[in-house]
This record gives structure tokens, sequence and C-alpha cells, in this order.
């Protein structure tokens, strides 16, 4: 089974409820809290998209907006991590409204073509290489796809003013 990274946007009530609840959490982690349009599957991408920032040197302020916005900030409810089918390596974690916002504005200064324009073919193919032995496609599309839903998913939340939820499933 592949372990992908998930994101998902919710209410700070059903964040709190997620603090509180194992159960609420295990929802969200389910795939059942939230309408499908509020949740977002960036598969294997999250590392070669740091990796292609910090190649093309997007500025600091940026790639540490992106590097929040795929880690989280604080662990939602650490009791998840005893449940059956958690990956125990990867808590769940959640950011903000306020935090949301900032990294939404700053994805939103990214322009995808220009990132990925500036990396070489053969750079572009070895950050998809790292832990993708079996990706098979152009590096290109694939991860501007996947940056460009991330700055989609992050400028919803922010304009809804909802909390973010990640984790590795």
């Amino acid at each position: 089974m592949a372990v992908t990274q998930q994101l998902a946007r919710l209410s700070p009530g059903q964040l709190a409820a997620c603090r509180s609840s194992v159960e609420e959490l295990n929802k969200l982690c389910s795939f059942e809290l939230l309408p499908s349009s509020d949740y977002l599957d960036l598969d294997w991408a999250p590392n070669p998209l740091l990796r292609a920032f910090e190649l093309t040197q997007v500025s600091t302020s940026i790639v540490v907006a992106l590097q929040r916005g795929l880690d989280g900030d604080a662990e939602i409810n650490p009791a998840y991590r005893d449940g059956e089918d958690t990956v125990w390596e990867h808590p769940v974690t959640a950011l903000e409204p306020d935090v949301v916002a900032d990294v939404g504005t700053l994805l939103g200064q990214v322009e995808p073509e220009a990132v990925l324009a500036a990396l070489s073919e053969d750079a572009a193919c070895a950050l998809l290489s790292i832990g993708m032995r079996e990706f098979d496609g152009h590096p290109r599309p694939y991860l501007h796809r996947h940056l460009a839903a991330l700055r989609d998913f992050y400028a919803h939340a922010a304009r809804r003013r909802l909390a973010v939820a990640l984790w590795w499933d």
C-alpha cells in the first residue's frame, strides 16, 4: 500500500471536535467527516515540491510557508496514534485558519510554471526518483498539477476561514 499525503479543510469547530475525540478524528482521516471537495490527495509530491522550491531559489519565506503547509503545526490528537491503521511516524497535524491564510497568501505568489521551468530536465527527473521508484510519467506536469492543486486548496481554505488537517495515509 502506498502512503500518500492527505489534506482536509475543516472548520475550527470540527478541528476542536477532532482534538477532543479520536472517533471524530478517525472520521476525518477515513474521509467520512467532510465532502470529498474538502480533501486533497497530494500523492508523493510533497518532498519533490519542497526540493524544487529549494533548487530554484524560491524566496525563503515561501519555502517556509510550503514546508508549514505540508507539515502542519501541532498534532491534533496524540491518542489517535494508538488506533489501528494509523501511520505512527506521521501524526495528524493541523494549521489554524490564520496560518492557513498566511500560507495561502505566500503560495499564491508562486507561479508553478516559473518554478518548474527553472528546473533542468535532469533535476526534475531526479526529484521524482526520491522515494518514487515506480513513477512513470513526465515530472513537470506531475509537479505542476500538485503544486497548482495545493495553491488552490489553500486559497479556498483561506477565503472560507478554515483550518487544514494533514496526514499520511
